[in-house]
């Protein structure tokens, strides 16, 4: 059974048009350890909430899909990376990354503000503790965003 996530980007460096122009992409840059906790329980067939933040309005814009599981986030390796990690080693990475790729964008992103009203999101992550850049999303969350955003 696949689990479901929600992954937070900023959509003037990466949005969910930019993941339906080039397909698939690797989501790097993760540097807060729970979210890369979150990233290393993730799997191959996981179904994934894109959310646009930091922006006016902040929603789920649409649904990408894990296509590759955690492996180590190159980045941490490279010097002139803004997510390079001198204390990175190469035998023990810190940072992990997924590749997803897009599955689609919803007619009617679903925001910030709509999620707070829809009661089947009051227990939500992203409600209760919103600055986690990779959350866990139930089944029921999902199920919400979704026939909401597909609406």
């Amino acid at each position: 059974m696949p689990s479901h996530w929600l992954y937070k980007s900023e959509p003037s460096t990466f949005s969910i048009e930019d993941l339906r122009r080039v397909g698939r992409t690797p989501w790097e840059g993760v540097r807060n350890y729970k979210a890369r906790n979150h990233l290393r329980e993730a799997k191959v067939g996981d179904q994934v909430l894109f959310y646009h933040s930091s922006t006016k309005p902040m929603a789920v814009a649409g649904i990408a899909k894990v296509v590759k599981a955690a492996y180590a986030d190159p980045s941490q390796f490279d010097q002139k990376s803004e997510y390079y990690d001198k204390d990175s080693k190469r035998d023990d990475p810190r940072w992990s990354l997924v590749d997803i790729e897009f599955a689609e964008a919803f007619t009617h992103p679903v925001t910030l503000d709509e999620m707070k009203t829809m009661p089947a999101l009051k227990e939500m992550a992203l409600l209760k503790r919103g600055r986690l850049s990779v959350q866990p999303v139930t089944a029921a969350e999902w199920a919400a965003i979704v026939k909401r955003g597909r609406a």
